[in-house]
């Protein structure tokens, strides 16, 4: 099994994130809401958040950055989504205060990064490939900020238009804006791959067939309980 622990912020955002963790067969995933949660972890994740500073803030407060900067130093694999890439880089900037009335933090130092929150915010679908993978990847954006690379960086990956997204750190330390990013076969087998030498391996986990399968179930219900052509009709006549 590979253990990847989450860390549990008080403000975290798109819990969806981790689904295809949740059910997978071959992980064991879990929330971190104190430093000694880390230790057992193969891989780290710092979710999206909702107040970045503010949670930041608060990791610090509780030892709980500290203890992920420890791990990364053991070798931990680092991953952060949106919020989470935020608090990895070098610095989040808010003169805006988009979050409140604090208007710097220095960020975990993990990414060579810088973030500008906005007013503005960014919400969209984006097709991408993940790394150097040929296999064009989905996910969504849904975030108040920009992070710009204050050194040369390694993008994580691609949009189809050929522009960069993401970082990753030659100690393998990740971020991303991309939500629905584990949801992806070439992604989520770079990130099991390394603690799987060696282990018996189950069957391959489809999560978008198992997403799907529950759509359909659902579906299902709604023919079963609802008139669905009477409904047909009342949109007809809107």
């Amino acid at each position: 099994m590979v253990n990847v622990a989450v860390v549990l912020l008080r403000h975290l955002s798109n819990f969806t994130d981790f689904d295809v963790l949740e059910r997978h067969p071959r992980v064991n995933l879990y929330y971190a809401s104190a430093p000694s949660d880390l230790s057992e972890a193969d891989t780290i994740i710092l979710p999206g958040s909702k107040s970045t500073i503010d949670d930041l803030l608060t990791l610090r407060r509780t030892g709980m950055a500290a203890a992920v900067l420890a791990e990364h130093r053991r070798g931990k694999r680092i991953l952060g989504i949106c919020g989470g890439y935020q608090m990895l880089g070098r610095s989040i900037e808010d003169p805006k205060g988009v979050e409140g009335e604090q208007q710097s933090i220095p960020g975990l130092g993990l990414l060579p990064i810088a973030t500008v929150l906005t007013q503005e915010k960014t919400t969209r679908q984006v097709d991408f490939k993940f790394m150097d993978s040929q296999e064009l990847c989905q996910g969504y954006e849904i975030h108040m900020g920009q992070s710009t690379p204050i050194e040369a960086v390694e993008p994580l990956n691609h949009f189809a238009d050929g522009s960069p997204e993401g970082v990753i750190s030659p100690t393998g330390c990740m971020g991303s804006y991309i939500h629905g990013l584990l949801d992806n076969e070439a992604v989520l087998k770079y990130i099991l791959q390394p603690f799987e030498a060696g282990e018996a391996q189950t069957e391959d986990f489809d999560y978008q067939a198992y997403r799907q399968q529950q759509y359909d179930y659902l579906a299902q219900e709604l023919r079963r309980h609802l008139d669905i052509p009477l409904i047909y009709n009342i949109m007809k006549k809107l």
